[in-house]
């Protein structure tokens, strides 16, 4: 599974793929920049996305497999 759990403001559930996480800007809500130019507000901190992203990396290293992280996303034209 490519993906981790992670709560919009108003608590509704997002699930992203980590793969596609580029930079995290913490504060009292953490925004999460990902490869294809889109920010998500989440309410966990920056500190428990990186421990999710660390586990799922663990899992995927685990299993030997290789990941294109891109693959099927464009960048959005700003």
């Amino acid at each position: 599974m490519t993906v981790i759990k992670l709560h919009k403001l108003n608590g509704l559930e997002l699930v992203v793929n980590a793969e596609l996480i580029e930079t995290l800007e913490p504060g009292p809500e953490t925004v999460v920049h990902l490869a294809t130019g889109n920010k998500l507000t989440v309410t966990e901190k920056a500190d428990e996305i990186v421990a999710k992203v660390v586990e799922y990396r663990k899992a995927v290293n685990s299993a030997g497999k290789a990941v294109n992280p891109i693959a099927g996303y464009e960048r959005q034209k700003s």
